[in-house]
């Protein structure tokens, strides 16, 4: 099958993205309104089999400086074929966030993915602060 990851936020399937979000750890409950405006707010990066979405992230970026990588997933019924591994490689060589040169996300259980692609956990965590509301 040909995968095809895509910035068009035209081509997004906001149902999709909402009802799978809604049931995750880290989005859990969250409204299908906050979808759009996270998504209005952010690059995306949808992810298609024949025309179907099957996954989805976003970066949150000044595209110099910063980068946010959020809401990554693939469906479960398409896992274990390296979607997820090319949906990461497409957004680190995405042209616009070549110069961003601070990268952070938040992730209980997919670390093996993302140290495959430079990330690693904070070496100064005292500097880190957060807010949760």
């Amino acid at each position: 099958m040909n995968v095809i990851i895509s910035t068009e936020k035209s081509e997004l399937d906001i149902d999709f993205i909402h009802q799978f979000l809604t049931d995750t750890y880290w989005a859990k409950g969250r409204t299908k309104q906050e979808v759009i405006t996270s998504i209005e707010h952010c690059l995306t990066f949808g992810v298609y089999i024949n025309d179907k979405q099957i996954g989805f992230a976003r970066v949150l970026t000044d595209y110099t400086v910063f980068g946010y990588l959020m809401d990554v997933f693939i469906a479960e019924n398409h896992r274990g074929k390296g979607y997820s591994k090319k949906l990461i490689e497409t957004i680190m060589e995405y042209p616009d966030l070549q110069k961003v040169h601070r990268w952070m996300l938040a992730t209980a259980d997919a670390h093996g993915l993302y140290k495959q692609f430079g990330f690693d956990a904070l070496s100064n965590p005292d500097m880190m602060m957060a807010k949760w509301i």
